[in-house]
């Protein structure tokens, strides 16, 4: 079973895995810069989370299966499969008429972008050796610095000249592009055999991590309804630690997660991934709430964010090769939590400048971090393998995002109740719940100022994660020459194989 495309296609497959990496970095971009607007017109601020939490629970609860199916099926009808969900969760938030609907069409779009990001790597992986691989995923991460161009900017125009729907329609030639590039192009040799889908333990760690978020979200339920969520969460959690320990095929493989260099390289990716999220959620919303700056501009803040990730990407084989993989990785991982402390130093007067600063050094961290990560992991298991590990590390991001969005958009909510004391809070939602309700924050210094304090306690939590994530960093297992003797390694296997 294996992934077989002739030398001159191979760049035709890359460009279609580029287009559906596209479509899913871009609209990252987009819908963080919109959201403002879409909240003002469908009302409901206290879920603005939710958006972003839904999308990525999905995401995250599939993308391991998604990964499990490739290794059984194939990488090229998962990943088609996977894109068509997308596009059709798409079609339907562009129509969503309530925070309810665009909540439930999001989650639609991440069953399908469960798919798109672990199988196309994986798909790299296969058709790619060592030595070429580190080139051609930073081809796939100048994907990422494009779409932090184009995407404020269509996020922009779209939401000052056009319906918003199409921040969501504009996937949708994007997506057709790309299936048709891997029908063509990529062709598989599998043996498809019986899969034996973990759907109970996929039920149960659904039911736990739902429960954790709605914990997160309802902070002001109340004891009688925050009290039996603690305790679906804890018991669903353990229910499905056992289930996954008699599965046949588990939905998270407790001897691959076992593992010492999957597992910390998991944990610091989850991690990573709630740092980041926390600063793509917060950073455009504080930008124009208290900077008093257009969605273009807050947009444009997180472009350096997503121009740091491939750039550290780009220089990391260079990198390895000079200094090793584990020196490069442990000190290049610090740029991750200095970045995120210039976010304390933002104040109503600052200049977005300084956010810009914070999110380039944030994401070339970030940048560091993820590519080492899926390369020891790769390269650690074999090829049946690789789709599950693969997939190990989106699941890890991913559940790091969801966590993330809703753990610090809860934060921001306390600090609203507690800097607005009752009467200034319940002001500062009605202004939000408006069209135009960030732009207004401007020319009312009182509420401005607690919305300043509220998202700082989330900025906080941002560099507390961010500061965990690089004290994680130094756990996993790398020799100081790794990377040089990887890139021996391989060049001692192919003068033996020609």
């Amino acid at each position: 079973m294996s992934s077989t495309v002739d030398r001159s296609r191979r760049p035709l497959v890359i460009v279609s895995i580029m287009l559906a990496t596209f479509m899913v970095a871009v609209e990252a971009t987009i819908v963080a810069t919109a959201m403002p607007r879409i909240v003002g017109q469908l009302g409901g601020f206290t879920y603005y989370s939710w958006v972003f939490s839904a999308f990525l629970l999905a995401q995250s609860t599939t993308t391991v299966i998604y990964g499990k199916l490739s290794d059984t099926f194939g990488r090229k009808p998962i990943l088609i499969c996977g894109i068509l969900i997308f596009l059709v969760g798409s079609t339907l938030a562009g129509i969503a008429w309530s925070m309810a609907s665009l909540i439930v069409f999001r989650l639609l779009q991440g069953l399908g972008a469960g798919a798109i990001q672990p199988v196309t790597m994986t798909v790299v992986g296969d058709l790619y050796k060592l030595e070429e691989r580190a080139k051609v995923q930073g081809a796939l991460a100048s994907v990422w610095a494009v779409s932090a161009v184009i995407g404020p900017l269509a996020g922009g125009i779209i939401v000052d000249n056009l319906s918003w729907a199409w921040i969501f329609w504009i996937n949708l030639p994007i997506g057709v592009l790309s299936i048709a590039g891997f029908m063509v192009f990529l062709h598989e040799s599998v043996t498809p055999r019986e899969a034996k889908i973990d759907y109970l333990g996929t039920i149960l760690f659904s039911i736990s991590i739902v429960s954790l978020l709605i914990i997160l979200t309802e902070t002001d339920a109340g004891f009688a309804i925050l009290c039996p969520l603690a305790i679906v969460f804890v018991v669903t959690g353990i229910l499905f630690l056992l289930q996954e320990r008699r599965a046949p095929e588990p939905i998270i493989s407790i001897a691959l997660w076992s593992r010492r260099l999957i597992a910390t390289s998991n944990a610091a990716t989850l991690l990573a991934g709630m740092a980041l999220i926390g600063l793509t959620t917060v950073l455009p919303i504080y930008v124009q709430g208290v900077l008093g700056r257009s969605p273009l501009q807050a947009g444009f803040t997180l472009t350096m964010l997503i121009v740091g990730w491939p750039l550290a990407v780009m220089l990391s084989s260079r990198f390895f090769r000079t200094f090793g993989i584990r020196r490069t990785l442990r000190v290049g991982s610090f740029m991750f939590p200095f970045g995120a402390v210039f976010l304390l130093l933002l104040t109503p007067e600052s200049s977005p400048v300084i956010a810009g600063i914070g999110s380039f050094l944030m994401g070339f961290g970030m940048g560091l971090i993820s590519l080492t990560s899926v390369v020891l992991v790769q390269e650690s298991v074999e090829w049946s393998m690789r789709g599950s590990a693969t997939a190990s590390i989106i699941f890890s991001r991913s559940l790091g995002n969801t966590l993330g969005a809703t753990a610090l958009g809860a934060i921001m909510n306390i600090g609203i109740a507690h800097y607005g004391s009752g009467e200034l809070a319940n002001r500062l939602h009605d202004i939000l719940n408006q069209p135009t309700g960030l732009s207004d924050l401007v020319g009312d210094p009182a509420i401005r100022n607690v919305f300043d304090a509220a998202l700082h306690w989330s900025f906080l939590g941002v560099v507390v994660v961010a500061a965990t994530t690089f004290a994680t960093v130094w756990l996993i297992p790398i020799a100081d020459d790794a990377g040089r003797r990887s890139q021996l390694k391989t060049e001692a296997q192919d003068a033996i194989t020609h």
